[in-house]
C-alpha cells in the first residue's frame, strides 16, 4: 500500500510524493484522510530548520499531527471500527520516511488505540483536537489564566476552555493588530495598555524567549507563569525580581490521550465553540504554496489541507 503524502526533504524544501506504508497489523486501523491542519508552531520550525533537537527528527520527513477522516480498513483485532470519522494525532507508518508528526497524507496507517471517534459534523474543525487537547493539559496543570499572551489560535482555545470551565475570562495580550478581533467573552488589548502588575498566573503561548522578564513584573506575590508554547531560543530571566515575588515557572508538555476525552466531551456538549480558529482551506495538491501561507500571512490563524480530491 503507498499513500501521497506531504514531505519535508529538508529546511525551507517540501513536496507532495508518492511513499510506500508499512504492512497492516492486527491491532491496526487504515484511514483515508479528508482533512489535515497545519501548524504554525512545531511545523515552521520543521521548515525553517530551527527545530530544536527531538526524537525522530531528520529528514526526509512528513509532518503534521492534526488529521481527520474515515476507518477504511483493519487488521483482525480492529474490524469493528471500520467506518468510524475520526482523528488521528499523527502516524509513523512510512518506509521511506520519519514519521515526525506524520499525519499530513491521504492514506495513514496507525494503532486503533490512535484513533479517536469524534462527529463528521465538525468537518474541518476536527483537525483542532490536538491544539484544544495541549491547552486542556495546560490549564489541568494548576489554576486557571488570569492573563495569556497571545491571541493565535492556542491562546483562543485557553480564553475559551478556561471560560467553558467555569473561571473568570482571563485578559488576553496580543501585538498584533490583526489578530486582536474574534474574542468570545474576553479582553484582547496591546501590553502598553494594561498596568496590571498582580496577575496570579499568566499563560504565554506566544513562543517567544525575550517575554520572561517583562512577564515577572507582572505577576503578584507567589504567581506562576506556565510556558505552553514551543520555544526556539534558550530560556533565560533576571533572578531578583523573580525572587521578590516567589515566582513559579511551569512547562505544560504534550497532551495525554485523557486530554483528548475531556476535549471531545467538550466540544460534544456545545461547551466548546471551534468557529472562527480556521480561517484558510487549500486543496492538498497546492500544498506547496499552502504551506508558506500558514507561516507568513498573519491574517491566516489556521490552515487546513483537504485531501479529498486526491487519490
Amino acid at each position: 500500500m503507498d499513500t501521497m503524502a506531504v514531505t519535508l526533504e529538508g529546511p525551507g524544501r517540501l513536496a507532495l510524493k508518492r511513499l510506500e506504508l508499512r504492512a497492516v497489523e492486527a491491532s491496526d486501523v487504515v484511514v483515508s484522510i479528508h482533512w489535515s491542519g497545519v501548524s504554525s508552531g512545531t511545523e515552521k520550525l520543521l521548515w525553517t530548520g530551527e527545530m530544536p533537537p527531538f526524537p525522530g527528527m531528520g529528514y526526509p520527513l512528513v509532518p503534521g499531527y492534526e488529521s481527520v477522516g474515515r476507518i477504511v480498513d483493519a487488521g483482525h483485532d480492529a474490524q469493528s471500527r471500520i467506518g468510524e470519522w475520526v482523528f488521528v494525532p499523527g502516524a509513523n507508518c512510512y518506509t521511506d520516511a520519519r514519521g515526525l508528526f506524520g499525519g499530513t497524507a491521504r492514506t495513514l496507517i496507525v494503532p486503533a488505540a490512535r484513533a479517536l471517534p469524534i462527529p463528521e459534523s465538525l468537518a474541518e474543525q476536527g483537525v483542532l483536537f490536538a491544539l484544544a487537547a495541549t491547552a486542556r493539559h495546560a490549564l489541568a496543570g494548576g489554576d486557571a489564566p488570569d492573563l495569556i499572551i497571545g491571541h493565535g489560535v492556542l491562546g483562543r482555545l485557553l480564553a475559551r476552555i478556561a471560560i467553558a470551565n467555569g473561571a473568570p475570562a482571563p485578559t488576553v495580550w496580543e501585538v498584533d493588530p490583526a489578530r486582536t478581533h474574534g474574542a468570545q467573552g474576553y479582553d484582547v488589548v496591546h501590553p502598553e495598555a494594561d498596568s496590571r502588575s498582580d496577575y496570579r498566573s499568566i499563560y504565554d503561548v506566544s513562543g517567544d524567549a525575550s517575554l520572561l522578564d517583562t512577564l515577572v513584573t507582572r505577576l503578584g506575590k507567589g504567581g506562576e507563569i506556565v510556558l505552553a508554547g514551543f520555544y526556539r531560543d534558550r530560556l533565560g530571566f533576571d533572578f531578583a525580581p523573580a525572587f521578590q515575588r516567589e515566582a513559579r515557572l511551569r512547562i505544560a508538555a504534550e497532551w495525554q490521550p485523557e486530554d483528548l476525552a475531556a476535549m471531545q466531551s467538550l466540544i460534544q456538549t456545545g461547551a466548546l465553540n471551534l468557529a472562527g480558529l480556521v480561517t484558510d482551506v487549500a486543496p492538498a495538491g497546492d500544498a506547496c504554496a499552502a504551506y508558506p501561507t500558514a507561516f507568513e500571512d498573519r491574517d491566516c490563524l489556521k490552515l487546513v489541507l483537504d485531501w479529498s480530491e486526491l487519490a
